[in-house]
């Protein structure tokens, strides 16, 4: 069988990485064609040796020059920034892209693959929660084929084989409830960065760390799965499950309701992606179920994770609205771990944007492109009343 051509973007980063990984352990399945990372330099590099892509890009421009100096001898072609970037997710001959990119930069790239037919292998949430009014049409009918790769919408696309889309009656996605899940609220104006971090059960980079504290992951999956499921926002529930387990469920109209379960390893929603429509021997994620003593669930607690209550309204508005929320969540995550804003500080930025925001119902790629920019200016603006 022919291997199957990919191009990573975002390759020095932990989904790329286990990305990469997958690929490693099932040789000759897969022929990687290009890597890309942001500024991860020196990883990138050992990434080219042992892959040996034809072409590998770096964003951060003032990497270039270290990286052309130690691949001088080889032959391969260096892009550098966010327009070669994207270029890399449309190369003919390309079977699959895989965009793990972190935040709002992995649209254009994620509309480049659907525009040239590539199957698009998702991590970046933000291409669907940003790009909800322009994917959603292109999914229902059948011009996007998009691969989950988050554990959650893995396992409810794995879950929705079980019957119709018509017979849903309710999606429950499952959340660790993150490192705060029991703290006192009253605590909560005091949490840290190292703290927030400090996820329980899955080691992600900083930004998507911060959005597990916050729960605001949680809030951009229900703004995703709107998109990626053509649903409403108002069939998609939220459960607290700390034992991430259970990776998310779907309820039929008949009261069954199926999941996904496995042991919290990217690695098995990964390979479901690379390998679909097949399924493929793996270990990742294997269960010893003498070993699992509890499965636990509770409602979550939008008093300490407001931003979870303020994802689902955004929502249901639709249009250009969660753009802006996505917008102002990146500003003031990246304000917090700065040090120049509290933790409680990041809900009241993003509330504060979307509050100052008209929505359009059925904006362009450029209104959404407007919102997107006007929203980080706004969230700036929100900033210079709150800061540490």
């Amino acid at each position: 069988m022919k291997p199957r051509s990919v191009v990573i973007l975002g390759s020095t980063g932990s989904i790329g990485r286990s990305c990469l990984d997958v690929i490693r352990q099932n040789p000759g399945s897969f022929a990687v064609r290009a890597l890309a990372a942001h500024s991860n330099v020196e990883l990138l590099i050992e990434q080219y040796r042992e892959f040996r892509p034809e072409y590998v890009c770096i964003v951060d421009a003032t990497k270039a020059k270290a990286l052309a100096q130690a691949l001088a001898s080889e032959k391969v072609r260096i892009l550098v920034g966010d327009s070669d970037l994207v270029s890399l997710a449309g190369l003919p001959d390309v079977d699959l892209v895989v965009n793990a990119i972190v935040g709002a930069a992995g649209l254009k790239a994620s509309l480049e693959a659907v525009s040239h037919q590539k199957g698009l292998a998702l991590a970046n949430k933000e291409s669907l929660v940003v790009g909800g009014p322009i994917f959603r049409p292109m999914i229902e009918q059948g011009k996007a084929t998009i691969l989950p790769i988050d554990s959650e919408h893995s396992a409810i696309w794995q879950s929705l084989l079980s019957g119709k889309r018509s017979e849903v009656r309710d999606i429950i996605l499952t959340a660790s409830g993150g490192p705060f899940r029991e703290l006192a609220l009253e605590r909560f104006g005091a949490i840290t960065v190292e703290q927030a971090l400090a996820h329980p059960t899955w080691k992600m980079g900083p930004k998507i760390s911060i959005d597990s504290a916050t729960m605001v992951n949680k809030g951009l999956e229900i703004i995703e799965a709107v998109t990626l499921f053509s649903i409403s926002a108002s069939k998609i529930k939220v459960v607290i499950h700390p034992q991430s387990i259970v990776h998310s469920m779907v309820e039929f109209q008949d009261s069954s309701v199926i999941a996904q379960l496995s042991r919290p390893d990217m690695r098995l929603p990964i390979t479901y992606a690379l390998f679909w429509p097949d399924r493929v021997r793996s270990d990742f994620g294997r269960m010893d179920w003498a070993d699992v003593q509890k499965l636990t669930f509770e409602p979550p607690d939008l008093a300490k994770f407001p931003l979870l209550r303020l994802a689902r309204e955004v929502a249901e508005t639709g249009g250009d609205i969660p753009a802006v929320y996505n917008a102002a969540n990146e500003i003031a995550v990246e304000a917090f771990l700065n040090r120049q804003v509290g933790f409680t500080d990041i809900y009241r930025v993003v509330a504060e944007t979307v509050a100052q925001t008209l929505p359009t119902a059925e904006p362009t790629v450029a209104d959404i492109l407007a919102a997107d920019s006007e929203a980080r200016v706004k969230a700036r603006k929100s900033l210079e009343t709150v800061r540490c």
